[in-house]
This record gives structure tokens, sequence and C-alpha cells, in this order.
């Protein structure tokens, strides 16, 4: 429980509301603020422990008859929360970091995967802030990799020629290897560093937006801030 003021009175509101934790007001956020899970939605929630973000995203699709799906992956096993979640809503023991994305491809609906994925992924923090930031930017890395497949890396190569980047850079193409559907949206968890500015700057052209937020709900101890991308290009220019 935080020690004073604002976050105070997340923690309080969740208990009141039934959210498993004051980190469920981020995501509340960031869906008020951009609507990016609608009705009919299928989401990927990368490191859902402990579930707060499963039942914001389940809430923001709306009446079950509306459909849509929520697909929570974390190395713990997460019990879905009984409260503002229904069957719309599972959960998959895993590491991120070593599930095959086929893997996660087979569990989306149709097996054509996801309109939205959100990561909240955040490493054991050491309070070394050089190692902190290097492990985020590996997690949001992974993140990116899972949503857009080979395109991240082709995109952030230096070496590369011109023209071969552009032809390979199209996640409609043949390296579509991401789960993210065109026209979709990704939001990653980062700490603030030089390595966050260049997840961004890789998503750029990636993406028809993408935007910084700092929910109110985060600590005021905690460097964490959030990338937001929408609208997945079905081709990329660069």
């Amino acid at each position: 429980m935080a020690k004073s003021g604002a976050p105070d009175f997340f923690y309080k509101e969740a208990q009141r509301l039934g959210y498993v934790a004051r980190s469920a007001f981020k995501l509340v956020q960031i869906q008020k603020q951009h609507k990016l899970i609608k009705p009919g939605s299928s989401v990927l929630d990368l490191g859902c422990a402990p579930g707060s973000w499963l039942q914001v995203a389940c809430q923001s699709l709306g009446p079950f008859h509306n459909g849509g799906s929520v697909l929570g992956i974390d190395h713990k096993k997460v019990k879905v929360p009984t409260s503002h979640c229904d069957s719309r809503v599972k959960t998959v023991a895993a590491d991120v970091m070593t599930l095959p994305k086929q893997q996660l491809r087979d569990l989306s609906p149709k097996q054509k995967g996801f309109s939205v994925i959100l990561s909240d992924m955040c490493p054991l923090v050491s309070g070394i802030t050089t190692k902190d930031a290097a492990l985020s930017f590996e997690l949001g890395m992974r993140a990116l990799d899972l949503a857009v497949g080979k395109v991240a890396s082709v995109c952030n190569s230096d070496g590369d020629n011109l023209d071969e980047v552009k032809e390979r850079c199209d996640p409609s193409g043949a390296d579509d290897g991401g789960l993210l559907r065109v026209g979709g949206h990704l939001v990653v968890k980062l700490l603030e560093s030089e390595d966050a500015k260049e997840i961004n700057q890789i998503c750029k052209p990636l993406f028809t937006k993408s935007v910084w937020l700092r929910p109110k709900a985060t600590r005021p101890s905690s460097r964490e801030i959030y990338l937001i991308c929408q609208g997945l290009k079905s081709e990329i220019k660069i």
C-alpha cells in the first residue's frame, strides 16, 4: 500500500470497486483517453498478474452479447477475478519470453491474432537504474516482437539497404509473424530511459500514432511510463 497522497486514493478505490489491484486505474485512464478496447475486441494481456487489467479489459468489452475476448499470460498462475470478469476472460501460465508465437496465435480467436495487445510487464526492480532500464527494454522489445514480428528488428536496423528494409517492413506480407491485426493497438509499459525512447522510434513508422502516458495512478517514486501505439499500418513507410 502507498505511503501517502493520491496513491492511497487509488488503493482504496480499488478495494471499494472490486478491483484486485490499484493498477486497474492505469488501464482505466488509458481506455478513457484512447478507447483502444471496443465491443468485440480480442485482447491479449501480457504479464497479467494479479488480474486488474483483465477486469478493466473485460469491462471495456461491454455486455456479454457484444462478444470479444481477453487472454491473459503470466509466468504465475493467475485466477480470473470473479468481479468484473466473465467467461470471455481466460488465463494461461507461461513465460512470455519463451512462449512460441504460434502457440499464442492458436489461442487467439479463429487463430487470426488480436486487435489489442497490452503489456504491463516490468522487471523485478533492483534499484540499479541502468540494469532495470535494460531489463525493461528487453521486455518491451519482446512485447513489440510478439505484436509485429520481425518488423520491429528489421525497422531498427541501420545497416540494411533502404529498399530492402521497405520491402521487408510490411506486417501484411511474408514477414507477418506478428500477433497484432492490422489497425490494432499496442500498449507497452517501460521504465523511462534512452532505450525506451528507442522503442518509440521503432514504433512510429509502424503505427498511425504513438504517444507517451504516465497514468495518474502511477506511484510518485516510479519511473514507469506507457507507450500507446494506435492503428498498426498495413504498409510501412520509412
